[in-house]
């Protein structure tokens, strides 16, 4: 090559090199950042928030409010302030609904998904809660400490007051725990309201435990879990043998623990999730609630909190079917009862246990 034809072809390349410094550049896709707060057993797979980040440009960040009544009770004082925390609520239940919707926490949403979801489960019309699992609260009993005992398990409530299982149930506080709330309804389904407080008066004379939260209950005073509590009976959840099945440190055959199932003695909680009123994401907000409801995070949530799906197309691992019960007639109560009588109800158990 010529001199000549070097300087043209290195001129050439300087020309082609600054146009391709001034060719603009296609700007980054803004990342959204979305908040979510949660009630303590809130559980997700990573790869699946990832996968929700990466398709929505998004960044989520998850804050544990306590239990689900601490929580919610939360979430009232900064919205009455005007200082909401979070786009989005989930783990509200439906022992606590009515007070989200008196207190007008969400915006209305009617998510695609809820064409498939049973009735059962819609228990807000207006769609600002909608239903995202459900669980079935009742006893738990350590199987060991029983079998070793030679003793019979109670089958109703009204066995708890038996003198034979004086100080062997821990409860959770209904004041501050939605597990706690909804084993005190169950005892109002079962005596009424003109009988409930006698029935709490012989369970606390029979040496009744309550605690705070469910954490506190399950892992501090059940015997079953930790084995150093001293309480062989606790107010849970019917599959939390499941859990203590699939997450033994040792390969088990069946779980350790059980659940008295009997006729009234069980609770079914249903969980919403809710678009916080106000929020300056609602289009994310919304898109986080297709992602709740949708196929891949109600097969995750199972083995992750132990509830179940309320997709009906959700399908079940097989060892938290296997080891899950399910209660055939769980108690129940008019939701308008529950509404408007439910603060008066947790004040008087309030004054006769803790006082």
């Amino acid at each position: 090559m010529t001199i000549k034809r070097w300087i043209s072809a290195a001129l050439l390349m300087l020309l082609l090199s600054a146009c391709a410094s001034q060719a603009p550049t296609a700007p980054a896709k803004e990342v959204r950042e979305l908040t979510v707060m949660t009630h303590d057993s809130f559980a997700v797979s990573a790869e699946l928030v990832a996968r929700f980040e990466e398709e929505n440009q998004a960044k989520v960040t998850f804050i544990k409010g306590g239990d689900a009544g601490a929580a919610l009770n939360r979430l009232i004082l900064t919205s009455l302030a005007g200082a909401p925390e979070a786009d989005v609520f989930y783990g509200l239940d439906n022992t606590f609904l009515s007070r989200a919707l008196d207190n007008a926490l969400f915006e209305a949403y009617a998510a695609p998904a809820l064409g498939r979801i049973p009735d059962a489960f819609k228990l807000d019309p207006g769609n600002r809660a909608l239903p995202i699992d459900y669980g079935d609260v009742c006893i738990n009993y350590d199987k060991a400490w029983f079998a070793s005992k030679g003793l019979p398990l109670p089958q109703s409530l009204e066995d708890l007051t038996n003198p034979r299982y004086k100080g062997l149930l821990v409860v959770e506080n209904p004041a501050t725990s939605s597990p706690g709330l909804s084993f005190f309804l169950a005892s109002v389904a079962a005596f009424g309201e003109a009988g409930w407080q006698e029935w709490w008066k012989a369970l606390k004379e029979n040496g009744v435990v309550v605690v705070s939260d469910w954490e506190s209950a399950y892992y501090t005073n059940f015997s079953g879990s930790s084995g150093r509590g001293s309480q062989p009976l606790v107010v849970s959840y019917a599959s939390s043998p499941a859990a203590e099945l699939i997450y033994a440190e040792t390969p088990l055959e069946e779980p350790p623990t059980g659940s008295i199932v009997a006729d009234g003695t069980c609770w079914r909680q249903i969980e919403f999730a809710g678009i916080l009123k106000g929020t300056p994401n609602r289009q994310l907000a919304e898109k986080f609630i297709d992602f709740l409801l949708s196929k891949a995070f109600q097969e995750d949530m199972p083995l992750q909190m132990f509830v179940y799906p309320v997709l009906p197309d959700a399908v079940l691992p097989a060892d938290f079917a296997r080891a899950s019960a399910v209660p055939d007639r769980p108690a129940s109560l008019d939701p308008q009862l529950i509404a408007a009588k439910r603060d008066e109800w947790v004040q008087a158990w309030t004054a006769l246990m803790l006082k």
